[in-house]
C-alpha cells in the first residue's frame, strides 16, 4: 500500500521543487516502476499549460491510481496518489440542469 507520506509528498510537488527533485525521473523508468510495484497501466492523457503532458495510471485491480506529469523538456513527476480509483463513462448534463 503506498503510505500516505508519499501521497502528501507527490500532491504538494511540483517540477523544480526540492520535494519534487525526489519524485521525479525519465518517463520510462516512472511508467516501469508503476507497473512493476501497483500494477498500474495508463487510463487516461491530457495536455496542460506550457506542453506538459498529465497521465493517469490506475489498477482496476487494487484500485490504486497515480497522476504523474511530463514536461515539455522530458523531466515526469508524480504530482499525486490515491486509493479507490473507479472508471466512469458519465455523459456530460444537459444544458441548463444543475451538474
Amino acid at each position: 500500500m503506498k503510505s500516505l507520506v508519499m501521497a502528501v509528498t507527490l500532491a504538494t510537488a511540483t517540477p523544480g521543487t526540492s520535494a519534487a527533485a525526489s519524485n521525479c525521473a525519465p518517463r520510462d523508468v516512472v511508467v516501469d516502476r508503476l507497473a512493476a510495484r501497483y500494477g498500474e497501466s495508463r487510463q487516461s492523457i491530457g495536455l496542460g499549460a506550457n506542453n506538459a503532458m498529465f497521465e493517469v495510471f490506475a489498477s482496476p485491480e487494487t484500485g490504486t491510481w497515480t497522476i504523474i506529469v511530463t514536461t515539455a523538456q522530458g523531466l515526469t513527476c508524480m504530482i499525486a496518489s490515491g486509493q479507490a480509483f473507479e472508471t466512469l463513462a458519465e455523459a456530460p448534463p444537459a444544458p441548463g440542469t444543475d451538474a
